[in-house]
């Protein structure tokens, strides 16, 4: 068994002070067989249009009938891939520098994973070597730190790079820009909610910062699964143990929006992580605490108000101890999480 993580359950969940409640932020499980998407804009009591956003789709973000029959014909896309594909190909100085930033960040994130293979490694033989725990113990806190820092130093290039090229080019006061932001708040602006759906977390992540989403739909309701959870959290995780390529070392992509604080969203974890291993789901749950790691499978929701973290029944999430238990909300709180069947 691992040592205790941060806190007793590893995780930052919980009432913030001094906030006041606002509109909902639910995380939902995957949506495509057994969607669950109706019935939350019910329980949130939202009657009228709903706002999508498709743009992890790309190209297909319109084959999006199957999403309107759900919601009753009440969907109105947002178009956001083709809207930054107009953008890009109106105006060719800010789709070079658009272009050259990605190239940036994709050189910085192969440098990343360079550094980042040697430290999850050391860190994982840290706790498969035999030695007395209280030898062991300071030397597995120590790999885990080591993982923190790189992370956090990724973290802080990427917000660099996003940074210079937002001073340097101001997208959002850019006529080519400009224009669909104006769209896009009159598009908003009689709309009840936002649902944000999956696919390419990145593609998906990029449209929603050209734009200035987050801003766009500030107090209304936002309902997202899949990778539009993900790009809501405040660090973007990507994970899986067996992919078609690659290692599979867990890796920070980028800062999401932040809508929701404290929580790692771990969409399809069970089909993506080797959950019944020990070390590796306690290196994972300790290496993002005080985050919560919280698996989003079938009929799972999360719900944020603005000051504390609401768990559906079918929610759980990975511990430091390497197991997988269910978040329960805290006794008699209005928010608040703890966990069952912890010791």
């Amino acid at each position: 068994m691992t040592p205790p993580a941060r806190s007793a359950s590893g995780t930052r969940t919980g009432t913030r002070r001094g906030s006041s409640a606002g509109p909902p932020v639910v995380f939902l499980g995957p949506q495509r067989f057994d969607p669950t998407l109706a019935a939350t804009v019910k329980s949130l009591g939202i009657t009228g249009e709903l706002a999508t956003v498709t743009a992890g789709w790309q190209e297909r973000e319109d084959d999006d009938a199957e999403l309107r029959d759900h919601l009753d014909a009440r969907g109105i896309n947002l178009l956001l891939h083709r809207r930054g594909d107009e953008v890009f190909a109106r105006d060719r100085e800010l789709g070079a520098a658009h272009h050259l930033k990605q190239e940036a960040l994709q050189e910085l994130q192969g440098l990343y994973r360079v550094r980042l293979s040697h430290a999850r490694e050391a860190a994982r033989r840290m706790f498969t070597a035999e030695a007395d725990s209280t030898v062991k113990s300071p030397e597995q806190e120590d790999a885990i730190a080591g993982l923190r820092a790189l992370d956090d130093h990724h973290t802080a290039r990427v917000r660099e790079i996003q940074a210079r090229f937002d001073e340097q080019w101001r997208p959002h006061q850019r006529v080519s820009v400009a224009r669909h932001r104006d769209e896009l708040a009159r598009l908003l602006e009689p709309c009840a909610g936002l649902t944000i759906a999956g696919g390419h977390v990145a593609v998906l992540l990029n449209r929603l910062q050209l734009f200035g989403v987050a801003e766009l739909i500030a107090g209304k309701p936002v309902i997202a699964w899949s990778a539009g959870a993900m790009a809501l959290t405040e660090r973007i995780v990507l994970f899986h143990d067996s992919p078609p390529q690659g290692a599979g070392a867990p890796e920070i992509l980028a800062p999401g929006l932040g809508l929701i604080p404290g929580v790692v969203a771990l969409p399809h974890a069970r089909t993506r992580l080797k959950l019944e291993h020990e070390t590796h789901v306690g290196l994972f749950a300790r290496r993002f605490a005080p985050a919560a790691s919280v698996v989003l499978d079938k009929a799972s929701r999360l719900d944020w108000n603005g000051r504390s973290l609401r768990p559906g029944p079918a929610t759980s999430m990975l511990t430091g101890e390497g197991t997988v238990v269910e978040m329960a909300p805290a006794p008699g709180a209005a928010g608040g999480t703890r966990t069952r069947g912890r010791p």
